[in-house]
């Protein structure tokens, strides 16, 4: 008698066979959360500080600024947008308005370009390049206070030495405390004096990091210094410009330490004739109106001209530094790269002879050869 032996049980043809689930162990999971959630855990000290000393203000401010506020008696009754109304009904805040937007075309603009100026020499090779570079930073290491009280001194009207510097060749003496503009190139001077080489550091920075194959090519192409600067330096720094230029917009209409240092008293000037906007900010809120509503709706006011004209600058600023790297512009160059090597490669056929076995080309007449014909 056959006996049969078990057989295991065929695979099934319909379809694959079915698997048991793997479990995923605690350490697996824990391996997948670390790489999903540690970036996020990397970056958030910054915004946890950013939430806390400049979301949390600004909004806070603008609580402040829709109530009646007062240092002594606290919050009062809300008044919504009066305070706003009652700022831009003083004259003084144009005036301060207009006295910030003066100093920081007079201090933004040249120290930019005195920079950029600044950041190429430092870029060549000089001897003691370290001292150098230290030395235009030294004066950011001084204290605004120090530095305004040096430059007020300098800038005194009958005993300053700017004004015995301009009578030994015949100048009559500049009343710096007194006229509006003479004291807006005096304070405009210290922010310069300031914050020029600091500014000068970072370009270099930029500029350091640029290939110098760039700077190899543009020579042998028969670029010049100033060529180079323009056509190589500018377009590959064209980042660190928008953020400088940002930076100092910020800090151009934020100036306070230096109109507030100026004279004795710190208003301004008698007239205010150099009372900038957080001059007049610090005037409302501790002077004496004392009045923290309008102060933070003047403070408001200010963040949404600073924003304002930040994106104008970076508008300008992005435009100016890549009109030499433009689409269009790099459509015709690569027109002309190619016409070039198309020109010089029909020279090279008409001047190489023909090899062995293979017959010389005869050029086709033109139209206007066939025509005399």
């Amino acid at each position: 008698m056959a006996v049969l032996t078990p057989t295991e049980p065929s695979p099934r043809l319909d379809g694959p066979t079915e698997r048991t689930p793997r479990r995923v162990g605690l350490t697996q999971r824990l391996g997948r959360w670390d790489v999903k959630v540690s970036p996020y855990l990397y970056i958030s000290p910054f915004f946890v500080l950013f939430a806390i000393t400049g979301l949390f203000p600004l909004v806070y401010t603008a609580l402040v600024s829709v109530y009646d506020w007062n240092l002594l008696g606290g919050q009062g009754d809300f008044v919504g947008l009066q305070n706003y109304a009652d700022v831009l009904a003083q004259p003084t805040f144009w005036k301060s308005l207009r006295n910030t937007l003066s100093i920081f075309l007079l201090s933004s603009v040249p120290q930019v370009v005195v920079a950029i100026a600044i950041a190429a020499l430092l870029d060549q090779n000089l001897r003691a390049a370290t001292f150098w570079r230290m030395g235009v930073l030294l004066p950011y290491v001084v204290a605004p206070v120090a530095v305004s009280m040096i430059f007020g001194r300098l800038f005194a009207d009958q005993y300053g030495l700017i004004n015995d510097l301009l009578g030994l060749v015949g100048i009559e003496p500049v009343r710096w405390h007194a006229d509006t503009f003479a004291s807006h190139v005096a304070i405009a001077s210290m922010v310069n004096f300031r914050w020029t080489g600091y500014n000068a550091l970072i370009f270099l920075a930029a500029m350091q990091a640029v290939p110098r194959e760039l700077y190899e090519a543009a020579i042998i192409d028969g670029a010049g210094r100033v060529r180079q600067f323009f056509s190589v330096t500018v377009p590959q720094i064209r980042a660190t410009i928008i953020f400088v230029v940002i930076t100092s917009t910020i800090g151009g209409l934020q100036i306070f330490d230096e109109p507030r240092m100026f004279d004795a008293q710190g208003l301004g000037g008698a007239d205010r004739q150099w009372m900038t906007t957080v001059l007049y900010l610090y005037d409302v809120a501790w002077g004496n109106q004392k009045n923290f509503g309008r102060a933070a709706a003047v403070a408001w006011l200010l963040f949404l001209l600073i924003l304002a004209i930040g994106m104008v600058n970076f508008m300008i600023t992005r435009r100016i530094s890549t009109s030499s790297t433009q689409p269009g512009a790099q459509r015709r160059a690569s027109r002309r790269v190619h016409a070039e090597r198309r020109a010089s490669a029909q020279k090279a056929m008409a001047v190489r002879p023909p090899a062995a076995g293979e017959t010389a080309a005869v050029p086709m007449p033109s139209s206007t050869d066939r025509r005399k014909r």
